[in-house]
């Protein structure tokens, strides 16, 4: 949308994209679970209310990576299409997305990673996700640092296999240019 010469496209995609990247995804977890009942008058389980925190927040910067693939390709490839007979929606599909496909690989596994650590932000709420399990676990045991020690090891066991598997996708030459 944001990519529309639509205005009536174009600008909400833009205050969408603003608003969710330039506040911090914790403010926007407690907003949707403590705030957006009181907008609804009802309550939000806070599961639902992480994901669609994580959602929303993600949803921005995917756009915007997927904005940014779009226009790497080169004007060039746009006119091929359209000299060899293609419509524009034909050029995007097995032209123009394939190629920005390929290049935005890598910032959409970087995303992924990211979102995967901002559920530690769902312990606020009383997600019992690792680190709210983590807490739960101290509060009878009192060994903070062993336990947020195992916690940040989960996370960084999880994450470094995300980026291997990212790595080997680029060595392989599967994403990028």
């Amino acid at each position: 949308m944001r990519l529309s010469s639509a205005p009536w496209l174009r600008w909400p995609a833009i205050v969408y994209i603003e608003v969710f990247r330039g506040t911090p995804v914790l403010v926007q977890v407690l907003f949707i679970f403590y705030g957006l009942p009181q907008l609804l008058g009802g309550p939000i389980d806070a599961i639902s209310a992480g994901i669609a925190a994580i959602a929303v927040n993600s949803g921005a910067y995917i756009s915007e990576v997927v904005r940014g693939g779009v226009q790497s390709i080169e004007r060039g490839q746009r006119e091929a299409g359209v000299s060899l007979g293609l419509s524009r929606t034909q050029t995007f599909r097995y032209i123009i997305w394939p190629q920005g496909f390929r290049r935005m690989i890598p910032a959409l596994g970087n995303q992924g990673i990211i979102s995967i650590k901002d559920t530690s932000l769902f312990a606020v709420i009383g997600v019992g996700e690792l680190v709210r399990q983590g807490q739960i676990y101290i509060a009878t045991t009192f060994r903070a640092l062993e336990v947020y020690l195992m916690v940040a090891l989960l996370y960084l066991a999880i994450t470094l296999t995300l980026s291997l598997l990212l790595r080997l996708l680029e060595r392989k030459g599967l994403v990028g240019q």
